[in-house]
Order: structure tokens, then sequence, then C-alpha cells
């Protein structure tokens, strides 16, 4: 049986492009669970990824467990902490901040959190995690104490992508913040999809299924929103419909 990351690879190798809802385990209930996964199912997303920047409540396990229990679309963690950590998840996207500086967020945390990670039996996917400006200050930033790429500085998100790469990241997340006012670019996208070989993560400020569109058009693999569908939950279907729509190598 694949791996959840062979399965991405794959998908990438194929310019197959996934979508994936992101659920912020403070923002959502049993309800709006159910709603959520009804959604995804019929509109055939890829994957779930759980977590956010501040998870204050100890809704995860419990939200997981949920979503895992309705349907067999894949559970990715996407954790701001150390402590977002739950064994009921497929896989678990181990973050390296290497659009900061900030040496804590590069190996400190990590160090402290291996031995609890590794025992969680998860599939662990090291990632390298882009920060880029949307146009406010975001959670990430703020926590983080670091700086954002700029949004027109393409060429350092290329250098940091390759970086990551050849550290052995086997992802790259390029994030520009939940409800960001200015979602990444696609020239942006394009120049660092290029120089790359692992899957590309996109997400923040997507609000559109034309956007959704264009972020894989220009060489994202798999588009990641939360924000708009907490706001609207009906967007999920055209969203999927965009990015499933992108035609794929086979």
């Amino acid at each position: 049986m694949k791996t959840l990351y062979q399965t991405l690879q794959a998908r990438k190798e194929r310019h197959q492009k996934s979508f994936a809802v992101l659920i912020d385990p403070d923002k959502v209930n049993a309800p709006v669970i159910d709603e959520l996964v009804e959604r995804a199912v019929a509109a055939k997303v890829d994957y779930f990824l759980v977590g956010g920047s501040l998870v204050i409540s100890d809704n995860m396990d419990v939200c997981i467990q949920q979503i895992k229990s309705a349907c067999d679309i894949p559970v990715i963690l996407f954790p701001g902490s150390p402590s977002q950590v739950s064994k009921y998840a497929d896989a678990l996207l181990y973050l390296s901040l290497i659009s900061g500086r900030n040496p804590e967020l590069l190996i400190g945390q990590h160090v402290i959190s291996a031995p609890f990670v590794k025992a969680s039996g998860l599939e662990i996917i090291p990632t390298g995690y882009m920060v880029i400006d949307g146009g406010e200050p975001t959670s990430v930033s703020y926590i983080s104490t670091t700086s954002p790429i700029p949004a027109d500085k393409d060429d350092i998100a290329l250098c940091t992508a390759m970086a990551g790469e050849m550290l052995g990241k086997r992802v790259i997340y390029m994030d520009a913040g939940s409800g960001a006012k200015r979602p990444i670019t696609e020239s942006m996208i394009e120049r660092v999809s290029a120089h790359i070989e692992v899957p590309l993560f996109v997400g923040g400020g997507i609000t559109s299924a034309e956007k959704a569109y264009r972020n894989c058009k220009a060489g994202a693999d798999i588009i990641v929103v939360g924000n708009a569908i907490e706001k609207e939950p009906g967007l999920i279907s055209e969203m999927a419909a965009a990015v499933h729509s992108v035609r794929a190598v086979v």
C-alpha cells in the first residue's frame, strides 16, 4: 500500500491537482463538521488538513475522529505547535519555518516534540513552511516573531523553496495566512514550482474557484482553503471542481 506521501508525489508526477479543506478545531462543532464532511465527500475533496496557529480547545481528537468515522478522506495534521498531535490522523506535516530566522521554529521545537511525534505512529512528512506576506499581520508571523517573505520577491521565495528541498523537505507549503488580503501571486507560484520537484501546497487568501484554478495552472499541486469555507461552505464544491478541472497527464 502506498504511503500518503507517495500518493502526493504520484499525483504531482501526473500533474493531477488536489484540493484540501483546512479545519481549525477551535472554530467548528459537531454539526459544522458533519456539514463540511458531507459537502467534501460530494465534491470529492482529496484531503482534510486539521490544525491552526492557536488551538486552545481540546477538540482536536474529537474533531478528527468525527471526520474519520464519516468518510475515508485522509486527514493530515497541519500543526501550529508541537502539542497539536493526534494519533487519530493519517499523517503529520512536520513543519519547519524555512522563511523565518527563528531557530525555535526551524529545529528547536522539533527537538522537544520528536519523541512524542515518533511514538504517535503517524506518517511524518517533513515540510518546508514558507509564510508569504498577505497584506496584513498573521498569527504565524506574530507568534513566530519572524517577517514573511515579501509578496513581490519571487526570487527569495524560489531560493528558499530550493534550499528547503535540498535540505530534505519532502513538500513545500507556501502560505499567505488565514484571511489574507492578498493571496500568493501566480508569478511566485510559477517560479517556485518550476524549480522544485517535491509537491507544492499553496494556501491563504484563496476566496474563489477562479483563484484556485489559476494557482493550479501556475504550478500549485495542492490547494488549501479554510477561512473562505468557514464563511461559505458552499464554496467547497466550486473550488474542488475548479481544482480537479486542471488536466492531468495520464
